[in-house]
């Protein structure tokens, strides 16, 4: 008889601890080229009504060794009772036994597969080692990003810009600590700027400088048609690349609003095979996956089995 082992279930601050993001990166990797491969398996992602205006969206992605699990509630009245607007949870599940194995905090393995992905991204699409990077926006993913750049490229430099000058300042005080120089970005200035992260809510373009070869821009945030971070000119007048192409016509609302033809936008899997101009303007979309989830939890894993 097969002995039922008892499934492991971290919360935010022992799911973080179990993403570290060297290692998370890697997995991502490796999970890009078995997406690609189709060795990973993922439908796009299901969004439901739940309540008058919030909704449940569902994201599960299976391949040789794990299922995952990822269900997402967002519920915007919790704002107004003091409540986090999104809760979210990831659970894995044994390919050979269908057992549960692991649960994780949903919010924190996206926030830190998101960051990771964008490090990836900038591995491959920038040849800078010491990069100066502005990050656009204030919230939890511009914080997650900071984190990841701390980890992957100590020594950066990064400016933060957001609507809010107090949010910014907080945020840069909160992680002075960092091995990154972190200032608050003046006049929105970016002139010697390497890497431009943008991360908002924002439902109108806030970035419209020309489209430069020596300059990688990735886009976070604008994750429905109606939004948008980069302007239709600049979309225009770069190379695409993307991290999951089959979310990118329902949900990256930069190209959308450019009108963009998508047979020439290109995944990170094509980059690893050198699909990219390095003299050329490029514009990194991260929607997110599934299969990153999947990835996070073989992290996890490998973490807590040492």
């Amino acid at each position: 008889m097969t002995e039922k082992r008892t499934a492991l279930t971290l919360d935010a601050e022992q799911t973080e601890s179990a993403l570290p993001f060297a290692a998370l990166c890697l997995e991502i990797e490796k999970a890009i080229l078995e997406l690609s491969e189709n060795r990973i398996i993922r439908p796009a992602r299901q969004i439901l009504p739940l309540g008058p205006l919030g909704t449940l969206s569902s994201l599960p992605a299976t391949s040789y060794d794990l299922g995952v699990h990822k269900l997402v509630t967002y519920c915007p009245r919790n704002s107004d009772k003091g409540m986090p607007t999104i809760s979210a949870t990831v659970t894995a599940w044994s390919e050979e036994t269908g057992q549960l194995v692991l649960q994780l905090d949903g919010t924190t393995v996206t926030t830190r597969r998101t960051a990771a992905t964008s490090m990836v991204a900038m591995r491959l699409l920038s040849r800078v080692k010491e990069p100066q990077v502005a990050i656009l926006g204030s919230g939890v993913q511009a914080e997650g990003h900071l984190l990841a750049l701390a980890a992957m490229y100590p020594g950066a430099s990064v400016w933060i810009s957001g609507r809010s000058a107090k949010n910014v300042a907080a945020l840069c005080e909160r992680h002075r600590y960092l091995d990154l120089s972190i200032k608050p970005l003046s006049n929105a200035a970016f002139e010697g700027i390497d890497v431009v992260i943008a991360a908002t809510s924002a439902r109108q373009a806030i970035y419209h400088e020309p489209a430069l070869a020596s300059r990688l821009l990735i886009g976070v945030g604008a994750y429905l048609p109606e939004m948008a971070e980069y302007a239709p000119a600049v979309v225009r007048s770069s190379q695409l690349f993307i991290d999951d192409p089959l979310g990118g016509p329902q949900e990256a609302g930069d190209f959308i609003q450019a009108g963009v033809d998508w047979s020439t936008v290109r995944s990170l899997a094509e980059v690893m095979t050198g699909k990219v101009d390095i003299d050329r303007p490029r514009l990194f979309k991260n929607v997110g996956s599934a299969a990153w989830d999947l990835a996070a939890a073989r992290c996890a894993l490998h973490h807590l089995k040492g």
